[in-house]
């Protein structure tokens, strides 16, 4: 788990890149109901946690800057002994200095009597934007209340600005705590997958598989999913963001599992494509061999200062080169590449940040070109290929096949770390485990 004193850092290092006379505001978010008397399991907002590291609802962080000081000030749930009885147990204001080191505390329905008094002379006021109509009515009458402290010269905030250009910036590159929970993550998330691959031949559907991937996670003290589990199998595997999960396993088709873990509040995210069987058909060993060959390719150029783009333009060319072998596309490779005609196939991009959110934080283009990789970066890389049955333009033999490969990689001082190590990836890794995970069975 991360120490208590790295939030105590994180708040410092925003506060040091803001101008003075500045105030941060931030909430948890509230909890959801999904329906009638059931809410939704509530996570709090990852800007709020990774400044906190507090886990509660209806809380917000102040943070003010002001003639070279700091504060922060903890707005949050009272001591309810009825509530706690019912719902869970409370932190409480007392116990906020110690159990997080913010300087002050009060009950949330505190926050509009004090917010007068941490604004006071504060010209810059910094939200998410994201957030914005949730923060736009309640500074209105804020501001409302400091007005007629300006005819006493006393300065009122004028500006608001968006938080998310400085705090995601620091999000984006991790610290070697954060670097060292996102390992836990993804091996956490490369033993749920492991698990799928041994046990998938004894399962009948898609929503099973669902059930041991996400089980495994919690037996390795995982407390949820990082994000909603695909378990597509066949056809299936083409719809991208695919969640039903309700078709039984046909032998003959591949399974794409899409699935991460959350731990200490941090996102694995892994894609696997395995044979049900445990045996790829020529076809599928075919499509498999080009996304794996291009995904390899992607991940050898990760390196500070490559810019962000070119893992996506390695694997894209070694697909558009693929395709023309395999005879599914037609014509010159440079001039495919540049009318990208990978992307009736291909339509995704080759990956992402990750963090505390699967689609972590962070701007990708800086003044408009695509920024320099940088050691703590960490990345998703995930090329992949799908030929849905109603693409006729295509072969018999392809139509139905969809694949993707996908693993997490940290940018190092000198290359990069490949998180998510420990799954079988070749055609030949993923037939020896399978084969001996059923003799293991036996």
């Amino acid at each position: 788990m991360i120490p208590l004193t790295v939030y105590q850092r994180r708040r410092q290092q925003l506060l040091a890149a803001l101008p003075e006379n500045s105030c941060v505001c931030v909430a948890s978010g509230e909890e959801q109901v999904r329906n009638r008397d059931v809410e939704y399991p509530f996570r709090p907002s990852s800007d709020f946690w990774y400044l906190t590291g507090f886990e509660e609802p209806e809380a917000v962080l102040v943070l003010r800057k002001m003639d070279g000081q700091t504060e922060s000030w903890l707005f949050l749930r009272p001591k309810d002994l009825e509530q706690e009885t019912w719902q869970g147990r409370r932190l409480g204001v007392d116990a906020v200095p110690k159990a997080l080191a913010v300087d002050q505390a009060f009950e949330i329905d505190e926050l509009d009597e004090q917010a007068p008094q941490f604004l006071e002379g504060i010209s810059q006021v910094f939200v998410s934007f994201s957030e914005f109509d949730t923060w736009a009515l309640r500074f209105a009458d804020w501001l409302g209340q400091l007005k007629p402290l300006v005819r006493k010269g006393i300065n009122t905030p004028t500006q608001l600005n968006d938080l998310d250009t400085v705090l995601h910036e620091q999000r984006l590159i991790k610290s070697e705590e954060e670097i060292e929970v996102m390992r836990q993550a993804a091996q956490i998330t490369v033993a749920g997958h492991q698990e799928a691959m041994r046990r998938v031949q004894r399962l009948e559907t898609e929503r099973q598989v669902q059930a041991v991937v996400e089980g495994t996670f919690m037996q390795h003290n995982s407390p949820r999913v990082a994000f909603g589990t695909i378990a597509a199998a066949g056809e299936n595997a083409c719809i991208l963001h695919y969640t039903e999960n309700s078709d039984t396993l046909k032998k003959e088709a591949l399974l794409l599992v899409d699935a991460g873990a959350e731990y200490a509040g941090y996102a694995g995210d892994i894609t696997t494509t395995f044979p049900i069987s445990g045996q790829f058909s020529e076809p599928q060993k075919q499509i498999y061999e080009l996304v794996l060959k291009a995904q390899q390719a992607a991940i050898e150029v990760i390196a500070p200062g490559v810019r962000y783009d070119a893992m996506h333009q390695a694997s894209s060319r070694v697909i558009t080169e693929g395709l023309v072998a395999l005879g599914i596309l037609q014509g010159e490779v440079e001039t495919l590449l540049e009318e990208e005609a990978y992307k009736a196939y291909f339509m995704h991009g080759t990956g992402h940040w990750l963090g505390m959110d699967v689609h972590d934080v962070g701007a990708y283009k800086v003044n408009g070109e695509w920024r320099p990789l940088q050691a703590g970066m960490v990345v998703t890389v995930e090329p992949g290929l799908y030929f849905a049955p109603e693409r006729t333009e295509v072969a018999p033999q392809w139509r139905g096949i969809g694949v993707r490969i996908e693993d997490d990689v940290l940018v190092t001082e000198t290359g990069y770390e490949v998180l998510t190590q420990g799954l079988p990836r070749t055609v030949e890794g993923i037939e020896q485990f399978m084969q001996e995970s059923v003799k293991d069975a036996v």
